[in-house]
């Protein structure tokens, strides 16, 4: 089972490499992924009182899976954005790989994602403010993206009180 030990933190490679698809060969190893995301998470949530979803690559795990646990535990396989609206909106964004540190981004308000669920069935989720913005920041992480990088401007950033 892996820990927030086995977090990758802000500066490992592996974080700015784009994830592979989860293949259907993949599927048996799919339940102990999850696991051991949501045990971090877990983890997160008790140490630093947040943490709402988390991208595999932050375990290095470098495949297309995402993990939600809001309301009910949500797995995404191999996402894909449909639809993202024009109509922006700017929040401060925190990341488990750099729990201290709030930047201030912009991201769209309003998105539809297709996906495959943990039983390999296409789904379609239409999302809009905190959870499309949630979504944005987990998407970009099987992209090789953090949330560093879409800073609004150079002064985005300040620690966690």
């Amino acid at each position: 089972m892996k820990t927030l030990a086995d977090l990758l933190l802000l500066g490992d490679p592996r974080l700015y490499e784009k994830c592979e698809p989860v293949l259907q060969t993949d599927i048996p190893l799919v339940p102990g992924w999850v696991a051991d995301m949501d045990n971090v998470m877990q983890e997160i949530r008790a140490k630093y009182n947040f943490g709402r979803a988390i991208a595999a690559p932050q375990l290095g795990i470098m495949k297309r899976l995402i993990y939600m646990n809001i309301d009910k535990p949500t797995v995404f396989i191999n996402p894909e954005f449909t639809w993202l609206s024009d109509e922006k909106f700017e929040l401060w964004d925190d990341c488990m790989s750099f729990p201290n540190l709030l930047v201030k981004v912009a991201s769209h308000q309003k998105l539809t994602i297709k996906y495959l669920d943990d039983d390999w069935q296409p789904q379609e989720w239409h999302m809009e403010g905190d959870l499309a913005e949630l979504m944005q920041h987990e998407y970009d992480h099987l992209e090789g993206i953090l949330c560093i990088s879409r800073a609004v401007d150079p002064k985005a950033f300040k620690w966690r009180l």
